[in-house]
């Protein structure tokens, strides 16, 4: 143990020193910190090439401190521990608890004294003789190093003065050069020192020539075995007494014992991932917490939010521990494609765990030091800037509710540690009470300035990765076709059911007699151009919208593109794929999911749009799409289930809007895969240039020639009209039975059935179309597609016996009744 009278004595240089040195010396050392500091363990893992790691009564409970050595020095033949403050110096009010004297006499470890004695000489013996002397708790002091002598005479005092009561180990001149730098929070991490590990092989080499290693090693060898069992993160999770939990009748479990605590580890690859942040601005995490994720399950995946633009594939959990992004606000706040995937996640209910810099970061704004406010995530409401003084102190907290990590009742213990406060707080519960409210916490997001250390509570950890264990987020590649599996009556797909025009059917297979030519679109281009009154530079014939999606996506380097939802989820991941990070305008149920122009956020240069939107139905004003333009902006509308023609943006060019239409549904011809978009004729040009060579087939081109004519366009309203009446006597029936449904212009209708209603649908054999994969909708609403009207009363009888309450009318609601159908 390496202690000292009182802090700026040297204790982190000479422990560091130590440690490189002996490392070097061909020793396999493992670096400890008494106390909560997150910087020195930095400095101690560069010296030993080890994790450096805590000891620390308070955050972990004194009956693990021994156990936590053992296991920290597995594999290590010497353990060096440095010490925190003054020897005996711990919790204010707690006569030592936490000291740096209470661990050593703990762990049983003999103690090396650091003494700067730049400003005495005979007087530091003085100090030894007390140091060793007033034994509060008794500790072993078996050796000074003196530090900081101003000469060879000056030591040399010093050294007859203390005389045989101590061996003086080693005598250190005053060298600037290898103390390290210090902020607001003490020393500068050693992740952010680029000259680090030069500075340390300087330390490491002054130590070894000026201090006895030998008789170091020879005093750690004195140490007294140490017999307890090393802390094992598996088995500090239950995992250990899980197999014969498991077997025991439910009422004989242990209440400690959580459900959901016995699911069994994940196989690699099959368990959640948990995107952890690191970098030079989230240098603070405690080695325990990495070690119990993994043991609960979990696959732990490095994220730097100063380099990285998105969330590694497949995160399923997010993790913000302690840092100092004050120091790198702008940075951070430069990588708006990372901020901007974290909001959107966490708004989708990613579960995240957020300690003070991770607190920072995902509020409104940071201000640093010297420097004006800078955006961060803003998944947090609330704006952070630099505080008059700092903040350290032990905590005691109480879980005021329950949330993602703790229980009501429940009491941890933790510490704060940071030089900024909250101007603006967060509003919603509480994520602690110390005993005033601190943080936030829902069920999928905990962020407080409290740092704990999760070998004391467990529990913590099992939660979070419980948590995102059952975190997928939305399945974006989920559509319609893979609910209407074989034996089910189909209401999940928005084909119309109706047999296709005869005309249509000749023009297909007509088209495959041209099949052993190459397909030329020009033709179908021109047919649509006249259709809808534009130029034939307008038009681009594509392989269905998800073509369209597809070019659109890689036509551009996106700064801030954004999908407004919910709505079909093929944009974004065209979006993704492409390698950008979409943003979400999520609409809200309380407005009708309806589209207001100041939604969407100024800098977006890409906004994408479905009118009416899949799955909601609701029909945007052509003239609210229209504001959404901006210079350097495009504005994409799918216009996909439009099939009435009313508030079209198709019939006329608007500067910076592209429409997109598709075939597929109104004239049941998924399979031909045929569309089309409208824009002005430098954004078709620029799409042309990527689209592949003769992806628009044979067949897909005569139908778009085909249903272009004006015998398609008059056959094509009497099916709009058709659609209508079945979609009304669908949202009848709904209503008639106390179903919420949103207002609808399209042919389905979005229904607020009850969560497991799908599910029970499918029992029955009726398959409908889940909507909790869109992103803001969860699983009570499901869209059915507008059928005949005896399929529609079947389904409505379905309903009926699922909910029995419902057999006697209760009136008609409607999500946001101030929206009114077209």
């Amino acid at each position: 143990m390496v202690a000292a009278p009182a802090s700026g004595h040297g204790k982190t240089t000479v422990a560091t020193g130590l440690m490189a040195a002996l490392a070097r010396a061909g020793h396999t050392v493992s670096g400890h910190k008494v106390g909560p500091d997150y910087i020195d363990p930095g400095y101690h893992a560069l010296a030993t090439g080890r994790p450096g790691r805590n000891l620390d009564p308070h955050l972990v409970g004194e009956e693990r401190l021994v156990p936590l050595l053992l296991h920290g020095a597995r594999g290590a033949d010497l353990a060096v521990i440095e010490g925190v403050m003054g020897l005996y110096d711990g919790q204010i009010g707690g006569d030592g608890f936490a000291s740096t004297a209470h661990v050593a006499a703990v762990t049983r470890t003999p103690v090396v004294l650091v003494v700067d004695i730049s400003s005495a000489s005979r007087t530091i013996a003085a100090t030894i003789h007390g140091l060793c002397t007033w034994s509060q708790p008794p500790v072993d002091v078996v050796g000074v190093i003196l530090n900081k002598a101003g000469s060879a005479r000056h030591a040399d005092e010093v050294v007859r003065s203390i005389g045989n009561r101590l061996p003086v180990l080693g005598i250190l001149q005053r060298d600037d050069g290898i103390e390290a730098p210090s902020r607001h929070l003490g020393l500068v991490p050693a992740a952010e020192r680029g000259d680090a590990a030069a500075a340390l092989d300087r330390l490491a080499a002054q130590i070894a020539e000026k201090v006895d290693l030998a008789a170091v090693v020879r005093l750690a060898s004195a140490a007294p075995e140490l017999h307890e069992v090393p802390w094992d993160p598996a088995e500090a999770l239950g995992f250990d007494t899980l197999a014969s939990l498991a077997a025991q009748p439910a009422s004989d479990v242990p209440p400690s014992v959580e459900q959901g605590a016995l699911a069994p580890v994940s196989k690699p690859g099959e368990g959640p991932r948990i995107a952890v942040a690191g970098g030079r601005a989230f240098t603070f995490r405690y080695a325990e917490t990495v070690e119990l994720l993994r043991a609960a399950g979990a696959e732990v995946v490095d994220l730097d939010p100063l380099t990285d633009t998105r969330l590694p594939e497949g995160t399923t959990g997010l993790y913000l521990g302690g840092g100092f992004p004050e120091m790198h606000a702008a940075e951070l706040g430069a990588n708006e494609r990372l901020r901007r995937d974290i909001r959107t996640s966490i708004a989708r209910g990613l579960p995240t765990v957020a300690e003070c810099a991770g607190l920072l970061y995902l509020c409104e704004s940071v201000r640093g030091p010297d420097g004006p406010a800078v955006p961060m995530v803003g998944a947090v409401d609330a704006v952070a800037e630099m505080a008059p003084r700092l903040t350290l102190s032990y905590r005691t907290a109480t879980v005021p509710t329950d949330n993602l990590l703790a229980r009501a009742g429940e009491v941890v213990t933790g510490h704060e540690f940071h030089r900024t406060h909250l101007t603006r707080a967060a509003t919603g519960h509480a994520a602690w009470h110390l005993p005033h409210a601190e943080g936030i916490a829902t069920g999928t997001l905990h962020a407080s300035y409290l740092h704990t250390h999760w070998a004391g509570h467990p529990q913590l950890a099992l939660r979070f990765v419980q948590a995102a264990r059952k975190h997928r987020g939305p399945d974006l590649r989920h559509h319609g076709d893979k609910e209407a599996t074989a034996g089910l009556v189909d209401l999940a797909v928005n084909v119309f059911d109706g047999p296709r025009p005869t005309w249509l059917d000749k023009a297909l297979v007509e088209s495959v007699t041209e099949a052993d030519a190459y397909p030329d679109a020009s033709e179908a281009e021109r047919a649509v151009a006249k259709k809808h009154g534009r130029d034939d530079v307008d038009v681009l014939a594509t392989a269905g919208a998800a073509e369209a999606f597809t070019l659109i996506a890689r036509m551009r380097e996106w700064r801030h593109p954004v999908v407004v939802h919910p709505q079909f989820t093929e944009p974004e991941v065209a979006l993704r794929t492409a390698g950008h990070t979409p943003g979400q305008v999520l609409l809200s149920e309380d407005d009708g999911f309806r589209l207001k122009a100041d939604d969407v956020p100024d800098d977006a240069d890409l906004v994408i749009i479905g009118n009416p939107t899949n799955p909601t139905g609701v029909r945007h004003r052509a003239a609210t799409l229209k504001q959404l333009t901006r210079q350097d902006r495009l504005v994409v509308v799918d216009e996909a289930f439009l099939d009435d023609d009313v508030e079209t943006l198709a019939d006329e060019r608007t500067s910076g809007i592209v429409v997109l239409r598709s075939l597929t549904k109104i004239w049941s011809i998924p399979g031909i895969r045929a569309g089309y978009l409208l824009a002005d004729p430098q954004v078709v040009d620029e799409l042309r240039r990527r689209q592949t060579p003769w992806s628009v087939s044979a067949p897909a081109i005569a139908a778009l020639i085909a249903t272009s004519s004006e015998q398609a366009q008059d056959e094509a309203g009497m099916r709009a009209r058709e659609l209508t009446d079945r979609r009304r006597h669908l949202e009848a029936g709904l209503h008639e039975l106390g179903i919420e449904t949103v207002p609808s212009t399209a042919p389905y209708v979005l229904a607020k059935t009850g969560a497991g209603s799908r599910e029970a649908l499918r029992g029955l054999g009726f398959a409908v179309r889940r909507a909790d994969t869109f992103p803001g909708l969860s699983d009570e609403w499901v869209r059915i597609s507008a059928r005949r009207k005896s399929v529609t009363d079947d389904l409505l009888g379905a309903l009926r016996s699922l909910h029995p309450v419902l057999r006697k009318p209760v009136g008609i609601r409607h999500s946001g009744a101030t929206v009114t159908p077209l």
